[in-house]
Parts: C-alpha cells; sequence; structure tokens
C-alpha cells in the first residue's frame, strides 16, 4: 500500500503496526498546542488590561511583561497550523525566546519579587500551573520531530536516512 503525504511516497508495508498510532498522536500534540497557546494568550492578555486599568495598580513591568508574553504566545501560534517553511522558523525563535524570558524572568521574580511584579512568568508560571515554562519546550520538541519538519518543508525525505519506514507528518 502507498501513503502520499505532503508530496512524499512510501510503500507503509515498511512502517509497522504502530506507525499511523505515532503519527496520530504527533499530529494530536501539534492540534493540542495550536488550541492550547492561544487560550494562554488571551489569558496574559487580560490579566495585564486587567493590570493596566482596573486593579489601578500596575506592579513594576508586571504588565508589559504579560503583554509580552500574550504576543509571543500568539505569534508561536502561527507555526502550529501554517505548514510553512517560513513559520516553523518562526516558532523555533519565538519559543526559544519565551523560554529564555521563562528562566530569566522566573528567576528574577524569586530574586527580586518587587522589581518583577505578577505576570504570566512569575515562579515559572506558577499561577499558570507552569503551563509556561513546559510549553514552549513541548513546542520546540514537537517542531524538531523528523515528521514535523518533513511536514514543514524544512527537510526532505532524502535529506534523513534515519527516518527510513516512518511517514512524514501532516494536519
Amino acid at each position: 500500500m502507498i501513503d502520499v503525504t505532503d508530496g512524499a511516497t512510501r510503500d507503509k508495508t515498511e512502517l509497522g503496526p504502530d506507525a499511523d498510532a505515532k503519527r496520530e498522536f504527533r499530529r494530536s500534540i501539534g492540534y493540542i498546542l495550536g488550541i492550547s497557546y492561544p487560550l494562554l494568550a488571551f489569558s496574559t492578555a487580560g490579566r495585564a488590561a486587567y493590570q493596566l486599568f482596573v486593579s489601578g495598580a500596575a506592579e513594576g513591568d508586571a504588565p508589559l511583561l504579560s503583554l509580552t508574553a500574550a504576543m509571543l504566545y500568539l505569534t508561536a501560534t502561527i507555526g502550529f497550523f501554517a505548514r510553512k517553511r517560513w513559520a516553523w522558523n518562526l516558532s523555533v525563535v519565538v519559543l526559544v525566546i519565551e523560554s529564555v524570558f521563562t528562566l530569566v524572568i522566573g528567576t528574577l521574580s524569586l530574586l527580586a519579587p518587587d522589581l518583577i511584579g505578577r505576570n504570566a512568568w512569575t515562579g515559572f508560571g506558577a499561577d499558570y500551573a507552569f503551563f509556561p515554562l513546559f510549553q514552549p519546550l513541548l513546542g520546540l520538541a514537537w517542531l524538531l520531530w523528523s515528521d514535523t519538519k518533513h511536514a514543514y518543508g524544512i527537510i526532505g525525505l532524502s535529506d534523513d536516512s534515519s527516518r527510513e519506514g516512518q511517514t512524514s507528518l501532516h494536519a
């Protein structure tokens, strides 16, 4: 049986019984990230708006940091839906920046809480069940999987000889 996915042709008899289940699992991760990132963006944007306009006492740069987080989350979302090389590159860069911000601001929030205030990255995202800490790492892992890179056209089937017997991922 032949499987044509993203322009790639492979013989499904070489794949084994678990190949389709693995591909579905990997694709599901992309969908989950694509849904959870905008939710986190709206949540952090709402927090920033509340801090700026309702609470009256904006804590240092906390609203600006929350708005920055919201913009990074929305920008990263592009790469979970747009199967283009530029979207993949954009999302990888944004997720790396997001990870760095989470670690740096999370650390500063513990060392100098008055300087940072309460924002999406305070305590490594403790107010958001630590999603800001692990979500970009999960996003990077998903984007860097060979199947995902094939779906985005980052690498071709002939570029990765270790992929023998696997299919490319697409949504």
